[in-house]
């Protein structure tokens, strides 16, 4: 097992910070190069590093393809990365892939999108407090805007109680452990640290694709020589590849969509059948009890369950249905091979979430009986999804496009995700989408014209590069 190198990995990539509950994304550009490499170099010690246990603030950078070429990164650097890089979310083959169609069409999105400003830099602040944060974010800001750095967009997170997202179900709970740190988990929940981290071998035993430099451009020798790639430097060691997607969650259509379809007769809701639908959809319930574990009702013994698969005691999927959000992004062992071939490909399309949600609750409790009282609502609310992974097309591209938004997932005939599933598609004017729960009969239980309920808002991709690879960068 080859031992990580975390003094040279930035610091949210081993760790989710959740010591530090508030936090701030800054969308960057960069005006003038020259100086965002002095600060990059006049500031490494700010950049949180792997083995660094913050309890105030933390910082991590992150560039998309466009910012690195805009610090100057040579073209031959540049084509060693991955086509995703390059390629990002907003081109045409990249819509059909993601599903980013209708209200999650990148024309229409805040940022990242087809007529926004171009997005160089990802500056992630995380502090132990709203004060603590407040403070480290306007200090950055001023530091940053005075080194070349321009802010396109500041993007607020919200501390949800109980660890919740929107829609009012615990979240974060299924999170694959790094081979090669500390934490003992089981063999099917531990993963190669390549498939997170480059330069390290993944679940194929093999290194993945990263950026690599000559040599000769290295002239402060600060780069480690490739073991994948002899002769070359390797720029991606101790880096990896950032997926970010702002969704924009509608709770009150999710809501009214559980009540509408469960009520027994015309204005009387069913309170317990309408959360029992909600959970089918998620896979888990409310407490974060998962429904394979706790099909009939919630258990908040078991909030936090994680070491579970659904071969055995649910391979029909009449406890969580194959449709269900958590089954859809992590199939686990009940894929329709082998035991250990499903636990082993499920393995290879893992992703180490960090994200945050933003925006407030639409009622403080979160409870649906209260959501479905609200007249109006205020704002928006949602989910900055953050993951990391080695191989973007892979990992992230593969859960959406062949899991996500697969109509044909597990042998379903037309069902999409119907949590976050894009029922949107050119040449299909159906704009809602079927879920079915299978029943002891062998027939199913269907709900028609299931809505969007999540629209992307923003999304890139970017490269958090090793503490070494930063000092490279500056120096170019």
């Amino acid at each position: 097992m080859e031992n990580l190198e975390t003094q040279d990995i930035q610091g949210i990539i081993i760790k989710g910070y959740s010591n530090l509950p508030a936090a701030d994304f800054l969308l960057l550009g960069i005006k003038d190069a020259v100086a965002v490499k002095k600060w990059i170099k006049n500031n490494i010690a700010t950049i949180t590093f792997g083995t660094d246990k913050p309890q105030e603030t933390a910082m991590n950078l992150a560039f998309t393809f466009e910012g690195l070429k805009a610090l100057g990164l040579d073209a031959a650097t540049l084509d060693s990365f991955p086509m995703e890089m390059e390629d990002g979310m907003l081109t045409r083959h990249k819509q059909d892939y993601l599903g980013d169609y209708g209200t999650s069409d990148p024309a229409g999105w805040d940022w990242g999108g087809k007529k926004t400003a171009p997005v160089h830099v990802l500056a992630m602040l995380y502090g132990a407090s709203e004060d603590i944060m407040n403070a480290w974010y306007a200090k950055q800001k001023a530091q940053l805007e005075a080194n070349g750095f321009s802010e396109i967009k500041k993007l607020d997170t919200t501390v949800l109680p109980e660890r919740k997202e929107h829609f009012g179900f615990q979240d974060g709970i299924a999170q694959p452990t790094i081979k090669g740190l500390d934490r003992k988990d089981s063999p099917q929940n531990t993963v190669a640290a390549g498939e997170f981290i480059l330069g390290y071998k993944n679940e194929y035993d093999q290194y993945p694709i990263a950026p690599v430099v000559n040599p000769n451009l290295d002239k402060e020798n600060l780069l480690s020589f490739s073991t994948a790639q002899p002769g070359l430097k390797d720029l991606g060691r101790n880096g990896s590849f950032l997926v970010f997607r702002q969704y924009k969650q509608d709770v009150v259509k999710f809501w009214k969509y559980m009540d509408e379809a469960t009520r027994l007769e015309k204005e009387k809701c069913n309170e317990e059948e309408m959360i029992k639908l909600a959970s089918k959809m998620v896979g888990r319930w409310p407490s974060g009890a998962p429904l394979a574990v706790s099909p009939e009702k919630d258990d908040t013994t078991k909030s936090n369950v994680d070491h579970f698969g659904y071969r055995h005691s649910d391979g029909e999927g009449l406890k969580c249905p194959y449709a269900s959000h958590i089954r859809r992004t992590n199939p686990r062992d009940g894929q329709d091979m082998s035991e250990h071939a499903s636990n082993e490909i499920s393995k290879k399309h893992r992703i180490l979430r960090r994200g945050r949600s933003y925006g407030t609750p639409v009622t403080n409790s979160m409870k649906p009986e209260d959501i479905l009282k609200v007249s109006s609502v205020e704002g928006e609310r949602g989910l900055h999804f953050i993951c990391f992974n080695a191989d973007i097309g892979r990992q992230f591209e593969f859960i959406q496009n062949a899991w996500v938004n697969n109509p044909k997932f597990e042998g379903l005939y037309d069902e999409r995700d119907p949590v976050t599933g894009n029922h949107s598609h050119p040449g299909n004017t159906k704009m809602t989408g079927t879920f079915s729960v299978p029943k002891e009969s062998g027939l199913r239980e269907r709900y028609t014209d299931v809505p969007e309920f999540v629209n992307v808002k923003g999304g890139a991709y970017f490269f958090m590069p090793g503490i070494k690879a930063l000092k490279y960068l500056a120096s170019v």
